[in-house]
């Protein structure tokens, strides 16, 4: 009985060994990677409460402002092809929400959805932003649609991409970097055991249009992921997740003029969120599209970003005006 264990113990042993080796990966140099990740446009906001906040402020200076909220486990970069397009027209501020990129996590550790909309509102105000469209993008969604329930008066529109918020599918598979995160125990190793591999394998089950995905891309996720505290607040986020009480009952209090963009072949949040949405959020505007998955700001920037022009310019279209999308693929 003896031999056994002591054959089992090795083989545990020799099994965690084989795993630190296989997927070991340190923090970052948070120098290193503000001089990577860091653009002639980037600012380093102190918003208060020892929080600093990696911004972008990028465009027309006297345009129509535009906020850009990323999704969980990415960072402002994801807005790049947005502000590409659009930046000769709007003044587009993009930021790294509390726990990513380069802002790093929270001093006060908190990831509910009044910290994402704290620290968003006391970054405009800090700005002197007081009246702006807001979009977001899957966990930047689920931001933005909070935050106009808390502040209604600042918004001029509301623009959700992919977001989050409703019921989860339960027959849903999920990118293996999310699985990770919501599970006990995985979760703890996943502070020290998070091997590039991952990071690749999550983001091509996450787009639909290939093509977005280069090593540039896959390094940054992973790079910025293990910028340092950011992994445990990827933890504590999860762990908020998993017991949030979102405010989906007030949706219909939402009355800022609404767009909502989906990709068709979303397997994080599928499309029929899209419906979800547009039936709780009166007027609300719904574009579709096929072929595309969880980042149609990347997957689809030349439409994505035309109909968000077109929605902004105004006045607010009805469902009916809005163009049609064609049913291909990029």
């Amino acid at each position: 009985m003896k031999r056994i264990l002591k054959y089992t113990l090795s083989l545990l042993l020799m099994a965690v060994i084989a795993l630190f080796v296989w997927g070991y990966a340190p923090d970052t140099d948070p120098d290193a990677m503000k001089t990577k990740y860091a653009s002639a446009a980037s600012q380093f906001i102190d918003v208060g409460g020892g929080l600093t906040m990696h911004v972008r402020d990028e465009g027309k200076r006297d345009g129509p402002v535009l906020v850009l909220l990323h999704g969980s486990n990415s960072s402002l970069h994801a807005w790049e092809p947005w502000v590409e397009r659009l930046k000769a027209k709007y003044r587009i501020i993009s930021l790294d929400q509390i726990g990513h990129g380069l802002t790093g996590p929270n001093p006060a550790d908190q990831y509910e959805a009044a910290a994402f909309v704290g620290t968003l509102d006391a970054l405009m105000v800090k700005m002197g932003v007081s009246k702006f469209a807001l979009a977001g993008n899957s966990m930047g969604g689920y931001v933005a649609w909070e935050y106009a329930l808390v502040h209604p008066g600042k918004l001029t529109h509301l623009v959700l991409v992919d977001a989050g918020g409703p019921p989860d599918d339960p027959n849903k598979k999920l990118p293996i970097g999310f699985q990770i995160a919501r599970t006990p125990g995985l979760s703890k190793l996943a502070l020290v055991i998070t091997p590039r591999s991952l990071f690749e394998k999550s983001i091509h089950q996450t787009v639909s249009n290939q093509a977005i995905v280069t090593p540039e891309m896959i390094d940054r996720y992973w790079e910025l992921n293990r910028y340092p505290g950011n992994r445990s607040a990827t933890g504590l986020r999860f762990a908020v997740y998993a017991s949030r009480a979102m405010n989906v009952g007030r949706l219909g209090e939402i009355k800022t003029p609404t767009l909502i963009l989906w990709g068709a072949e979303d397997k994080l949040i599928p499309v029929s969120g899209a419906d979800w949405f547009a039936a709780r959020i009166a007027g609300s505007v719904k574009i579709i599209y096929p072929g595309i998955g969880h980042v149609p700001m990347e997957e689809a920037a030349d439409r994505s970003a035309a109909d968000l022009d077109a929605f902004l310019t105004g006045p607010f279209p009805s469902p009916a005006k809005m163009p049609s999308i064609p049913t291909t693929k990029p």
